[in-house]
């Protein structure tokens, strides 16, 4: 019997590749969890339009869920939201795709352990092994748009590029982590394996924020998947 568990889900590509490989070693996926600002209607980790992790959700045939909480109550909200899942939908664990930072991982344990599941880190690596993880993303067969940078460390002309081999290659001659873990930059992702259908993204926008720059997409719908 498969076990049941919860994804974490932001909509970027670590979430994504971290769903592949607990797919692959048979879980099965319930729903995949997302914290929204109560009222925003944006994620809380990359400010993304909720409609779009929908259209994720549809194109993976998966449910999300979302958790609405604030700054204050975020914690609290989470694990209320994973016990409810326990109880409603018989759920063993919670998976996160963290790589390598030990405060991360700590929070998300804790979360695990006051709700009575398991605490799941399909990526968890050292730190060094950053840039091999985003090689093996590439070759994945996924794909994903940088939707935001931080400021101090990438420059504009970073958005709306597409995590490939050429990002690969021109992301070496940088001093960030190569896989964004400390938020140099955050993806979506929008076609790829588990896609039944491709989130087509369009219009995007130049939007200037306290410390990043965003793209912001007017337009997106779901089309034929181009895999």
């Amino acid at each position: 019997m498969k076990k049941r568990i919860v994804l974490s889900w932001s909509g970027g590509k670590d979430c994504c590749l971290a769903l592949d490989i607990l797919i692959r070693e048979g879980y099965e996926i319930v729903s995949l969890l997302t914290t929204v600002p109560t009222e925003l209607g944006r994620t809380f980790g990359h400010g993304e339009r909720t409609e779009m992790i929908k259209l994720q959700g549809e194109a993976l045939s998966i449910p999300v869920y979302f958790i609405e909480c604030s700054y204050e109550d975020y914690t609290d909200q989470f694990v209320k939201t994973v016990q409810f899942l326990k109880k409603q939908e018989k759920i063993t664990g919670i998976a996160y795709g963290d790589l390598y930072l030990e405060g991360h991982r700590e929070w998300g344990e804790n979360v695990a352990g006051a709700s009575g599941v398991e605490a799941i880190y399909p990526l968890w690596m050292e730190k060094e092994a950053s840039f091999q993880a985003l090689k093996t993303y590439v070759r994945s067969g996924y794909e994903a748009v940088v939707i935001r940078v931080r400021e101090d460390v990438l420059d504009e002309s970073w958005l709306g590029r597409i995590i490939n081999e050429s990002f690969l290659q021109d992301v070496q001659k940088t001093t960030i982590c190569p896989m964004g873990e400390s938020g140099e930059y955050h993806s979506f992702v929008f076609d790829g394996p588990l896609f039944s259908k491709r989130v087509q993204l369009e219009q995007g926008e130049l939007i200037q924020l306290e410390t990043t720059k965003k793209l912001e997409f007017k337009s997106y719908r779901l089309v034929e998947s181009s895999k």
